[in-house]
């Protein structure tokens, strides 16, 4: 099959979940997404290797504006999480380690601490999920997380997600000790219909 230049596709850039707006990001966000992370750093740091330092709203700016090209040019698909009625960063997500010819993507989150433990994220991961099957027509859709990351993983087995298994030191922490990393998976034909 000769693969297509996933540039061309045309992919909304923003869906909405009873709550939120999901959406790519935009020039200027980077104010919006350095305050929720100045705020959630604590909680971000244990997981999420980026977040061992406070970014500055600089290199939140430049952040956004790189993930808004990797948006445009198909590598990867950040979506911002805003309250509906608000202006809000209520978290962040989206599809990552795009594999456009099988169709396989892999959703990542984090929530605001202020938004956490409201079901904000269970709620973007659903539509996430929905627009991937939906809109990108995907095959596999993956939710990986460290082992010891228990909300992340009630997340993936909440909205039906399979474990698939466990990669045993498969990462280095962000202490740089060895972690190992859950995945879970939707697949088309078994947790979602075939493609007609």
């Amino acid at each position: 099959m000769a693969a297509i230049d996933p540039i061309i596709y045309s992919i909304p850039e923003s869906f909405e979940s009873k709550r939120l707006l999901i959406r790519a990001p935009l020039w200027n966000d980077g104010v919006k997404v350095n305050e929720a992370v100045k705020e959630s750093i604590e909680e971000l740091r244990p997981w999420m290797p980026w977040a061992n330092n406070i970014p500055t709203v600089e290199e939140s700016e430049i952040n956004c504006r790189k993930s808004r090209l990797q948006f445009l040019d198909r590598s990867d698909l950040r979506l911002l999480l805003i309250r509906k009625g608000t202006d809000e960063v209520v978290g962040s997500s989206g599809l990552h380690r795009i594999d456009w010819q099988s169709r396989k993507f892999e959703i990542g989150y984090w929530v605001r601490t202020s938004y956490a433990k409201q079901g904000y994220i269970t709620e973007a991961v659903e539509a996430i999920t929905n627009f991937a099957i939906n809109e990108l027509q995907a095959n596999r859709i993956e939710i990986r997380c460290d082992e010891r990351n228990k909300r992340s993983a009630r997340v993936a087995e909440r909205l039906g997600f399979t474990l698939e298994g466990v990669l045993r030191n498969d990462k280095y922490d962000v202490d740089g000790s060895l972690r190992n990393t859950m995945i879970f998976s939707k697949v088309r034909g078994v947790e979602f219909p075939l493609k007609i």
